[in-house]
């Protein structure tokens, strides 16, 4: 039985299509375009191959880093043929490390079809794209992985908050959209979203609507809480003042009635006071809740069997804004076969991850090792204070003061980042 399944998985996986698959060697530069837009005024970043500060394999885990900082970045490359996604999965994966410790910017790629070929020399934030997707941070209220679809012209924005992966290491972002309209979102090849395009997505008018012309009936009662008619006001309520003659006062001596008037103790809170009479509440037995139109069936709503469909898929690429640049994207590929991309990231970001790790962790130990090293020593006492000090004591001290030896640092006192 296992290997009858094992054989499904190869013929599976050999009749899979890929349509781009990305390492980043040093001829790069001959299958990805850098982008016209926002270099007339300055503002237009770049991208180098590097495998970074640390990685697993200092060969393999090369890829295109951002820089400088606060600029825009944007760059693409042609799928191999254009994907026309009809009755098949789509895949798009690909990793990314923020080894700046991205405060605020993009890290995401862009899926762009066909007929926004004439725009792509100038390719920006305005091109037309089909799939949006991958991490944006900025601060702590932005630290999301998005999922833009575009369906008739507009975009749409995934109403799940997917968290992104915000420390210094790669990670493997990947989306597979199904011809049954149905996803899936996995970071580092673990699942963390799934579910309907109908339903996590505003792509489609809603189904029902509030009846417009409902109209709430006169009879409707919304109150919760009415006033007990039986209730009825204590004798002598209001007879009761808010403020009576402070007793305790007396006339000064100095007051002349002649010339100040006749004295009047002043007022103080009369303790017997109990305000404005109300009735107490009760449950009101004619209460009906809030009312709620009726919901019927939307005019508008077409129900549609192709929102996953994008029939002409043939431009991957990277339009980005950051503030501190940094962040290194590698192993892309687009595929039609989540197994053969769940193989490629096992092959490439798996294989080194942990060698990563350790360098990584290597690297943040002796940077933390020389900044024990290089700060200062705390301020030794004021001689002239300790002497008053022993002055001032009742016990016998030597009338001198010795050298104070300060403890060395413990060069070990340092902390990862992560």
């Amino acid at each position: 039985m296992k290997w009858a399944l094992l054989l499904a998985a190869l013929v599976v996986a050999a009749n899979a299509d890929v349509f781009i698959k990305e390492t980043f060697d040093d001829s790069w530069a001959d299958r990805w375009v850098k982008s016209k837009w926002k270099q007339s005024d300055g503002q237009a970043g770049d991208f180098t191959l590097t495998a970074g500060k640390w990685y697993g394999d200092a060969e393999a885990d090369k890829g295109i880093q951002t820089g400088p900082d606060s600029k825009f970045f944007a760059i693409y490359a042609p799928l191999d043929k254009v994907f026309d996604n009809t009755e098949k999965d789509t895949v798009v994966q690909f990793s990314v490390k923020h080894e700046q410790d991205l405060d605020c910017g993009g890290g995401y790629i862009k899926l762009i079809p066909a007929s926004s070929e004439k725009q792509m020399d100038t390719f920006g934030g305005d091109t037309p794209y089909s799939i949006m997707f991958g991490p944006d941070i900025c601060g702590y209220s932005t630290r999301k992985i998005h999922v833009i679809l575009t369906y008739k012209g507009k975009n749409y924005l995934i109403k799940k908050d997917l968290k992104a992966e915000t420390d210094q290491l790669t990670h493997v972002y990947t989306l597979v959209i199904k011809p049954d309209n149905t996803y899936k979102v996995y970071v580092d090849l673990k699942e963390v979203a799934s579910g309907s395009l109908y339903e996590d997505w505003d792509m489609l008018a809603p189904k029902t609507i509030k009846d417009p012309k409902a109209k709430k009936p006169a009879d409707w009662d919304e109150r919760e809480e009415i006033a007990d008619p039986e209730d009825k006001k204590p004798e002598g309520w209001d007879d009761i003042p808010a403020t009576i003659p402070d007793k305790s006062a007396t006339k000064p001596d100095d007051w002349d009635d002649d010339e100040d008037g006749t004295w009047e103790a002043p007022t103080i809170p009369n303790p017997e006071y109990k305000g404005e009479w109300k009735p107490k509440l009760i449950k009101n037995p004619a209460f009906k809740g809030i009312w709620v139109a009726p919901d019927i069936d939307n005019p508008d709503y077409v129900h549609d069997d192709s929102l996953y469909n994008f029939k002409d898929l043939k431009f991957v690429g990277f339009e980005l804004w950051q503030v501190k640049s940094g962040s290194i994207f590698d192993n892309i590929i687009v595929t039609d076969d989540f197994e053969t991309a769940k193989a490629f990231a096992e092959e490439t970001w798996q294989k080194n991850k942990d060698a990563e790790k350790e360098l990584f962790d290597k690297i943040k130990k002796e940077e933390d090792e020389q900044k024990a090293k290089e700060a200062p020593p705390p301020p030794a006492e004021d001689a002239e204070e300790e002497e008053d000090e022993y002055e001032d004591s009742s016990r016998e001290e030597p009338a001198h003061v010795g050298t104070i030896n300060l403890p060395e640092e413990d060069e070990s006192s340092g902390h990862d980042e992560l």
